[in-house]
């Protein structure tokens, strides 16, 4: 079966589009600043909770995030989380709670990243990445690593200091590398992980480890879980990965050796694939393909050379 080559592999990664967003931190302190921009008639606000915001269709037949005034915003002052404000000056936070508010007219709906990323534009997803990683650290991070103390939201989300030893406390972000495989035949060495389903095939990845490079991650993780040597390591593109909070650096990498041992604990099964053979399991189905908002589906597809089959429903 003959795979054909296309271009359309230029088009952005899927949430790390250019969101014309400016972070703004620098208002982040100032506390004047920050209740005149929440009591602005055109400031924006969404909630986030669970790694959830609500969506919504809109007029021009896309998908946008749910949003409110502040004024008609839920009540919070802790967990209120200054994003940055657009070209027009509309300034947009997000309120951490609970639950998400209900919508009397029905048509609005809960939505995670993996959803919500391939339907919303370039700004609300950056929002959305950027809400989502700060209540996933704010969640995780409520005491002090030094003393125990509690700890207090400063700097509108991204501090949390602590009253008991003054210490202060930023946002983590946890390096992953992630990487498609080929050897000297081109073929592309996909894994299966443990917990996934007969048939979910997708790259291999794993963290970044204390005092090591990204190349070296790539080469030990590989090494690790399936027992192949890899020599040339090429980057090709990060994306922000919030689940819960990291940072999916991707390569291109190159086999040194073919046998295959996988260890049994991440990778339950891993295999060569030509694009030929990739194919027939994709029309078979034998083989699923990775989510289309991961990096991992745009190294597979830059190698395959068209786009992915969309995962069954």
């Amino acid at each position: 079966m003959e795979v054909p080559v296309s271009t359309h592999t230029e088009r952005p990664l899927s949430l790390t589009a250019p969101s014309d967003i400016d972070r703004a931190a620098h208002h982040r302190l100032d506390e004047a600043w920050l209740a005149a921009a929440w009591s602005h008639p055109t400031t924006r606000v969404f909630v986030v909770s669970g790694g959830q915001v609500l969506i919504d269709d809109t007029p021009d037949g896309g998908t946008g995030i749910v949003m409110t005034p502040a004024f008609e915003a839920p009540a919070t002052e802790t967990h209120r989380y200054f994003l940055g404000t657009d070209e027009d000056g509309v300034r947009y936070f997000a309120l951490q709670k609970d639950s998400l508010p209900g919508r009397m007219d029905q048509s609005a709906r809960p939505a995670g990243l993996r959803e919500a990323g391939l339907l919303l534009s370039p700004r609300d997803a950056g929002l959305m990445v950027h809400a989502v990683a700060l209540e996933n650290w704010q969640r995780m991070h409520r005491f002090c690593s030094r003393c125990g103390e509690r700890t207090v939201v400063a700097a509108a989300g991204h501090i949390r200091r602590c009253p008991g030893c003054g210490a202060e406390h930023y946002p983590r972000t946890d390096p992953a590398v992630i990487m498609l495989v080929t050897d000297e035949q081109d073929r592309a060495l996909l894994g299966r992980q443990v917990h996934w389903p007969e048939g979910r095939f997708s790259t291999l990845a794993g963290f970044v480890e204390p005092g090591e490079s990204i190349e070296a991650a790539v080469v030990r993780e590989v090494w690790e879980e399936a027992g192949v040597r890899v020599g040339e390591v090429e980057y090709v593109a990060s994306q922000p990965w919030p689940f819960p909070y990291s940072l999916m650096l991707g390569f291109n990498a190159r086999a040194v050796s073919s046998e295959i041992t996988v260890d049994g604990e991440e990778i339950q099964e891993a295999r060569w694939f030509s694009r030929e053979e990739l194919a027939e399991a994709f029309e078979s189905g034998e083989v699923v393909p990775p989510s289309g908002i991961s990096i991992a589906a745009r190294l597979v597809e830059l190698w395959y050379g068209r786009p992915l089959p969309k995962p069954a429903a």
